[in-house]
């Protein structure tokens, strides 16, 4: 999958926050959460807004785009 969220948890990190904190406050769901950390599946664009919102950054802040590599 090119997007991958490995800023989100590095954010996270930075701020002290925890993964479960983004499940009480209702920001995300466990399966939404589960996809972000293995790659796996699509996230739709109202979780990327509640994202921003509750840490305060913008989309690149919590993702990024790596192209596939094209096989010969």
């Amino acid at each position: 999958m090119p997007l991958v969220y490995d800023k989100l948890f590095a954010l996270l990190k930075e701020k002290g926050l925890k993964k479960y904190s983004l499940r009480k406050e209702k920001v995300i769901g466990v399966s939404a959460l589960e996809s972000m950390r293995t790659g796996t599946g699509h996230i739709d664009t109202r979780t990327i807004e509640k994202l921003c919102a509750y840490l305060n950054c913008q989309p690149g802040d919590i993702m990024e785009y790596i192209p596939e590599k094209e096989e010969k």
